[in-house]
């Protein structure tokens, strides 16, 4: 049931009420033309049993089933490597809906939206050391005897209890279906919807994915960017193949390293920075034998202009970045320190973050640290507190009064005094460390320099970003390519 008080004004402009989730489940009840399944497995049927306690679920409910048992379950939609996935949540989707259809739609095809929804769910065990998250999806015709669309998602649980998990995936459910009946066409209102009657504090949704004829017009890498705007998870990471990928599939039990940035657009300086940072990082004792995952990570501020994002330029960027061959992470501003405790969700294997000297220079900036208790040096012992290092960059810059360039280094950065000794301290004990083995050809490249060259059609910008990136630019004429 909803929150005591907590309503949400109805999304339906045909019902203009408040709606609650029993609201929600009656107005669907009340819809004679709908009809389907709910298969639900772990976190009971709480999904199922608020459009019971609505009334009218006669005329909706076809099928209820939980197959909590693993021989049951296989036995129903077969063998499976990984009980809670996307894979399984699919399987449970193809059976339930080839079976409605089966023995339906000869006799009621006519006149139904034949819908099923299905979750599979791990919520917190009797020992309370489990990973607690599940995939909940619905298949569902827009319209009798269409082809059915699909909306799939990826939740993680944070509520303490197991009781209050349950209760908040029967909430997530009902907003999930209402949704996909009232709100398919208008995706970024369904995702703001998933959260309602609860909160971001007790469900995180970290993927989503929209599929089907009548979703063809939704991109769901600017879904999975609307679900990070809207605070309903820190982050998202990308393939590079540009999927939207499970960040506990992705990082689990990888060593990661990270160059945060603009890449507007990428260069050869960013591949050089993280092949460099990736050599030192392969020879840490800790990382030995271990798979690394290196990934580019922008984050929301990089992206908005006039607290707007610009959704064909976060495109192009991940277009071209995914060219360079590497995953991108999208994040809601996190400081280093949150980076790094987001990661910790995932994987206890080392963490390397590689950044500029410029950068580094702004991470020593005590003002970014104001609102913590301890200031920075808080920040620094959350950030330093598990195998982290950074991974420094030179950056070449002008020299006094137009003299020759200077090389600027983690050693060689201006400090104010008082943070001179935690400067050293950190050098000295080596969790912050120069990268010597730079290609000094390419120190001279800068974004902001490509982006001009490329928007003006000035020859030469191929040069100063990664080849196959250049042709992706040129090919699909990104970042406002002008022809030379």
């Amino acid at each position: 049931m909803a929150a005591p008080g907590h309503v949400v004004m109805s999304t339906d402009p045909n019902n203009p009420q408040l709606l609650t989730t029993n609201r929600k489940a009656l107005v669907i009840n009340l819809d004679a033309s709908r009809y389907g399944t709910f298969a639900e497995i772990g976190a009971g049927q709480e999904v199922a049993r608020h459009f019971f306690q609505a009334g009218g679920a006669s005329g909706t409910v076809a099928k209820t089933m939980s197959a909590y048992d693993m021989s049951f379950s296989d036995a129903i939609y077969g063998r499976s490597k990984r009980y809670v996935s996307e894979a399984r949540l699919r399987t449970m989707l193809d059976h339930e809906y080839k079976l409605l259809n089966d023995r339906l739609a000869s006799t009621r095809g006519e006149s139904t939206r034949f819908f099923v929804f299905a979750n599979t769910v791990a919520a917190r065990s009797y020992r309370g050391d489990n990973e607690c998250h599940g995939w909940v999806g619905v298949r569902f015709q827009t319209e009798p005897g269409r082809e059915p669309c699909d909306i799939l998602v990826h939740v993680r649980l944070w509520d303490r209890e197991n009781l209050q998990q349950q209760q908040a995936v029967g909430l997530l459910g009902v907003n999930l279906i209402y949704g996909a009946f009232f709100l398919h066409a208008d995706p970024e209102a369904l995702i703001r919807s998933l959260i309602d009657n609860l909160s971001a504090a007790r469900i995180e949704v970290d993927v989503i994915r929209f599929q089907g004829p009548d979703l063809a017009h939704v991109n769901n890498r600017l879904m999975a960017l609307e679900l990070v705007q809207d605070g309903l998870t820190d982050a998202v990471i990308f393939s590079p193949e540009g999927t939207a990928l499970q960040p506990s599939e992705a990082f689990y039990k990888k060593a990661i390293l990270v160059q945060r940035g603009s890449f507007h657009p990428v260069t050869r300086v960013n591949v050089d920075m993280i092949e460099c940072a990736r050599r030192r990082f392969l020879r840490e004792p800790p990382v030995e034998g271990k798979e690394v995952l290196p990934l580019f990570e922008l984050s929301m501020s990089k992206l908005q202009v006039a607290e707007k994002v610009d959704q064909r330029d976060f495109l192009d960027r991940v277009d071209s970045l995914a060219a360079a061959g590497m995953h991108v992470l999208v994040s809601n501003d996190l400081p280093y320190f949150r980076l790094t405790a987001y990661f910790r969700r995932y994987t206890p294997e080392m963490i390397g973050y590689t950044m500029g000297a410029r950068a580094l220079t702004e991470l020593l900036d005590e003002r970014r640290f104001e609102h913590l208790d301890g200031g920075i040096l808080e920040a620094f012992g959350r950030l330093f507190k598990s195998h982290v290092r950074l991974y420094v960059y030179p950056r070449l810059q002008q020299g006094d009064e137009g003299g020759k360039p200077v090389l600027l280094d983690a050693a060689h950065i201006p400090v104010p005094t008082k943070l001179q000794h935690l400067h050293a301290h950190l050098l000295e004990n080596g969790l912050i460390e120069d990268l010597n083995d730079y290609n000094p050809d390419v120190l001279g490249i800068f974004a902001r320099d490509a982006l001009k060259a490329i928007q003006k059609g000035e020859l030469g910008w191929e040069s100063m970003v990664p080849e196959a990136a250049a042709n992706v630019i040129r090919e699909r004429r990104l970042f406002g390519l002008k022809e030379a």
